[in-house]
């Protein structure tokens, strides 16, 4: 007569089998891409495929933070999370209409130690991130720095190797390209979390569907797989407003998130924008 297990066995199984096969796909994933030389590119050129400008995601409510010394939440001041994060974002945005890449970068830096808590399973995500902002930090301060101070500068010394689709000639420009992906995804994911209804999709499936929507068509397949399973332990929506905003009430870390989220949106806005006009997103 066999032995009936505990109802919880299968649950119990569960957790452990998804980030097992989660990481048995990315060791898979990341032992076929060991096999190819990386250009400059970074992450691998099947990320950098050709595409026409998706639509500009337009605001009606640009949002400036204009007075951000006195928003009531001090998850958005200088000692918060999402103040750390939003303020060298918005301070990219300079007045001439460029995107400043130190600022940018340091932006990107706290977003990736926001993105860190949200589990181990998410560590090959922040990593390749972190290898980006790292690789393009060092042609900022690199010896031809002065041809990096912005995106507007760097397409114009690296213009060669873009017309050409020489990538070698072109490693900030892809990398640029490729956070500003990345950095669509956050966006996303940030906003529909801050804004999702009580009864509506969860924080998972949420951002699970703005991978679909800015990552995943970038993709091969067996990353798409092993996300797909990775949102399948993403964390709730409660633990990522506390995450945000620790010790907050939810209406106010909601409102925190939304606020920085429309920060990232107004960054993308114009990172899109300069992209489509000197024909970078069709950049092979």
């Amino acid at each position: 007569m066999g032995v009936a297990l505990p109802p919880q066995v299968p649950r119990l199984c569960l957790r452990h089998a998804i980030p097992l096969a989660i990481f048995a796909l990315l060791l898979l994933y990341l032992w076929t891409r060991s096999l190819r030389a990386l250009s400059g590119c970074g992450s691998g050129t099947q990320t950098c495929i050709a595409e026409g400008p998706p639509p500009l995601q337009v605001r009606k409510q640009p949002g400036p933070l204009e007075g951000l010394e006195r928003e009531e939440s001090q998850c958005l001041g200088p000692q918060g999370m999402l103040g750390r994060m939003v303020r060298p974002f918005h301070a990219s945005m300079n007045p001439e209409g460029d995107v400043e890449l130190s600022q940018y970068l340091a932006g990107w830096r706290e977003l990736v130690r926001f993105l860190i808590p949200l589990g181990s399973i998410y560590a090959f995500a922040t990593s390749e991130a972190f290898a980006k902002v790292t690789a393009l930090e060092a042609l900022v301060h690199g010896p031809e720095a002065a041809h990096y101070t912005s995106l507007a500068t760097m397409v114009a010394w690296e213009q060669p190797g873009i017309a050409s689709r020489d990538s070698a000639r072109c490693p900030g420009s892809l990398t640029m390209l490729l956070l500003h992906r990345a950095l669509r995804w956050s966006q996303l994911c940030l906003h529909r979390v801050a804004t999702g209804t009580l009864g509506g999709p969860d924080a998972g499936a949420q951002c699970s569907d703005a991978y679909g929507t800015a990552l995943a068509p970038h993709h091969p397949w067996l990353v798409r797989q092993a996300a797909h399973l990775a949102f399948l332990a993403f964390p709730g929506r409660s633990r990522l407003l506390e995450l945000a905003c620790p010790g907050a009430r939810e209406a106010e870390a909601r409102a925190a998130l939304a606020r920085a989220a429309g920060t990232l949106e107004d960054v993308y806005n114009r990172t899109q924008t300069l992209l489509a006009e000197r024909g970078l997103l069709e950049l092979a």
